[in-house]
């Protein structure tokens, strides 16, 4: 009985994990958008370290969002000269500035890469861009 009552407290507790805080209306709300073969996480906001990797809550007005963005780069795209037959892992940190958050507003920071270079853009809930980063640090994962 007691590892039934264990494995279901540990259950709930990581089921809570998932659950991401209520927006703030006095402040602007700032989604991670990633696929299932790259990993995005929160750093910091205007140079100082964010306290969650899932999201930013800012104040309006300017700001400066910094990233840590984990993607492959497939076989195809390393070159005929490095002939691999695996991908490889990239860990970059990409910085984005936008200038106009608003109160009670949602948004986007969407990231890619096209072969060894990551992106990311800001969009707003009606997917218009906003704002683009750039790559800082980029290393082997």
């Amino acid at each position: 009985m007691r590892p039934l009552i264990l494995a279901g407290g540990l259950l709930a507790l990581s089921g809570c994990s998932l659950m991401l805080p209520k927006p703030d209306p006095n402040r602007a709300w700032v989604d991670l958008d990633t696929n299932s073969q790259s990993d995005l996480a929160a750093l910091a906001v205007d140079g100082k370290p964010w306290s969650s990797s899932r999201y930013f809550e800012v104040d309006p007005g300017q700001h400066e969002l910094r990233v840590r963005f984990q993607f492959q780069v497939q076989p195809a795209d390393i070159g005929a000269a490095n002939a691999v037959s695996e991908s490889l892992w990239r860990d970059c940190q990409l910085t984005l500035k936008y200038h106009d958050f608003g109160a009670g507003q949602r948004y986007r920071l969407r990231t890619g890469s096209v072969g060894f270079h990551p992106w990311a853009r800001l969009y707003d809930n009606d997917d218009n861009e906003l704002a683009s980063g750039q790559a800082g640090r980029c290393e082997k994962a």
